[in-house]
């Protein structure tokens, strides 16, 4: 059965459908100047914003939204923080509408090279003498991890790091430091000095009655062996506790 449709109406969708301003206009139709691609060869990489870079990794949008409109819809979901977005999985960024598995492998890809370019910078320093060069050199390790990691620096009889080793990794709450593990392997590297780290999530500091028992255990085994454990540190974002600082080694 057919229904009649007010003319206004018709009218109204005749007008919305025909007006070219209501269509998306993709990127290649842009101006040169103004495409992500286009412009970082002409400008260089300083000049872009961070959702457009973001675009270039993503490549395209869809029919209703631009890579660049995507990209700052991704950004502003993580609050414009590219920290948070580079603790973000390929699952999490898989769920925005418009990015499958190829386009968050990518993003999370060039995130993780980011990151470990600052770790590079970091490994400069590589003779510890205080607490906060240890921290230095080891938060790259930990940055965008939401899991505990146990970690070690390995150093020489003159206090230079010779290696830094992953021990175990845990769930959100907790990680298993084997002491067996631990001296195996800077007996392994020759190491005279252990500096011990691990994260906490969480964001908070304080170190747990199981933090100070697994150190005092620690230390007193580094003891046996002639291999002395000069602190332990636990991590967060940007703040750390130091063992030794607080008297507890």
């Amino acid at each position: 059965m057919l229904t009649h449709i007010p003319f206004f109406f018709v009218q109204k969708f005749e007008l919305v459908k025909m007006n070219p301003y209501q269509e998306k206009i993709g990127i290649k139709f842009w101006a040169e100047a103004d495409r992500p691609r286009e412009k970082l060869l002409l400008n260089g990489r300083r000049h872009l914003t961070d959702a457009e870079l973001i675009a270039i990794l993503v490549g395209s949008g869809s029919k209703n939204e631009t890579a660049v409109d995507l990209s700052k819809r991704i950004l502003s979901f993580y609050n414009n923080d590219l920290d948070a977005l580079g603790k973000a999985s390929v699952k999490d960024l898989s769920k925005f509408k418009g990015i499958g598995e190829a386009k968050a492998l990518s993003i999370v890809a060039a995130l993780e090279l980011g990151r470990r370019r600052k770790e590079t910078a970091g490994a400069e320093l590589d003779r510890i003498t205080t607490a906060t060069e240890a921290f230095e050199i080891l938060l790259p390790v930990f940055a965008d991890l939401n899991h505990e990691e146990f970690w070690i620096l390995m150093l020489n009889r003159a206090n230079y790091v010779i290696g830094k080793q992953p021990i175990s990794k845990g769930g959100v709450t907790g990680t298993v430091a084997d002491p067996k593990v631990i001296f195996k392997t800077a007996l392994e590297h020759n190491a005279t000095y252990v500096i011990l780290a691990h994260n906490h999530p969480s964001g908070n500091l304080k170190p747990s009655q199981q933090d100070i028992n697994m150190t005092k255990k620690m230390v007193e085994a580094g003891r046996v062996l002639d291999l002395n454990v000069l602190d332990h540190l636990i991590i967060t974002d940007k703040l750390f506790y130091s063992f030794g600082d607080a008297g507890l080694i």
